[in-house]
């Protein structure tokens, strides 16, 4: 059972396989994971799964018995920026499906990526029309999460790739403007992604930078979920490229320091490194020993 008064359960994402409780909720404990992130469909479809109602009433009980807090990713295909009509209308069906599906399981939000505008020309008039789908997808969502039980929408900024709505930390300004920064409009801070597109997690002091600029635009309680990645590559490279913990140009001492400053009081942090759901992964443990090493 997990030791409730932890101040950032770890933990890994993990696949269903033989089913939410069965599969996902069993190999999260064999990795010595407090904490889970899952998904609930194919990651790279858009058929939506209606689940396994035994399944999950089996998880959200024993994730609730034992203070297990869980999260989903929503599938890569999610584009709320994109120009194409059936992808925008896709997209904004699979966040209801997924808010739908994390109700159901009990998860604590659903993570989605924060879109690109796909214009090689870089066009201004084509990332306002991006931003405005922005708004009328995802303000009408947020609107349904009314009660404190209701998931969070968890926003995860990218790695800069292609033409980003929201690559970086300043950019979520303007993206959390977009929905008027609803109450439950969350933050995923992907450690990876934040630093492929320029944020100084490797120098002294940037760290804590880098979460005081999250906190000044979004407020002390918005930071929900840390995907906690290193970098194969180097700061500001715009390559969403994992690599595992301490093993990238990001380093342990960026971790250390998550763990240690006010604004992650409370967070989970979520592994995506290579091999994070497998049996012999270091990276669990070692967050585990940062953890303990910054408190």
């Amino acid at each position: 059972m997990p030791d409730l008064s932890l101040r950032n359960p770890i933990g890994s994402h993990v696949t269903v396989g033989k089913g939410l409780a069965s599969g996902a909720l069993a190999d999260m404990r064999d990795l010595g994971c407090e904490t889970l992130q899952v998904f609930v469909g194919n990651p790279r479809g858009w058929a939506a799964s209606a689940g396994n109602p035994a399944q999950d009433a089996r998880f959200r009980e024993e994730c609730a018995a034992s203070g297990i807090r869980s999260f989903i990713h929503a599938p890569y295909l999610v584009n709320l920026g994109s120009p194409t009509a059936s992808t925008y209308e896709k997209s904004v069906a699979t966040v209801a499906h997924n808010l739908k599906r994390a109700a159901e399981i009990g998860a604590e939000g659903v993570v989605v990526h924060t879109g690109s505008y796909v214009d090689p020309s870089n066009s201004s008039e084509k990332y306002d029309a991006a931003m405005r789908q922005v708004r009328e997808g995802l303000l009408p969502l947020l609107e349904t999460l009314e009660d404190d039980d209701a998931p969070w929408l968890l926003l995860e900024p990218t790695a800069g790739q292609g033409r980003s709505l929201c690559a970086g930390v300043d950019d979520l300004d303007p993206y959390l403007a977009a929905v008027d920064f609803h109450p439950k409009a969350g933050i995923c801070l992907d450690t990876c992604h934040v630093f492929a597109a320029g944020a100084p997690l490797d120098e002294p002091g940037g760290t804590a930078a880098t979460l005081e600029r999250i906190v000044e635009i979004g407020g002390p309680e918005r930071l929900r979920l840390i995907h906690a990645n290193d970098s194969m590559d180097v700061r500001g490279a715009f390559k969403d490229r994992h690599q595992n913990i301490g093993a990238g140009h990001i380093g342990e001492d960026a971790f250390r320091d998550l763990f240690a400053h006010p604004a992650t009081e409370g967070v989970p942090f979520i592994l995506e490194t290579p091999g994070s759901r497998e049996a012999g992964n270091p990276d669990v443990d070692l967050l585990k020993k940062l953890r303990e090493q910054a408190g």
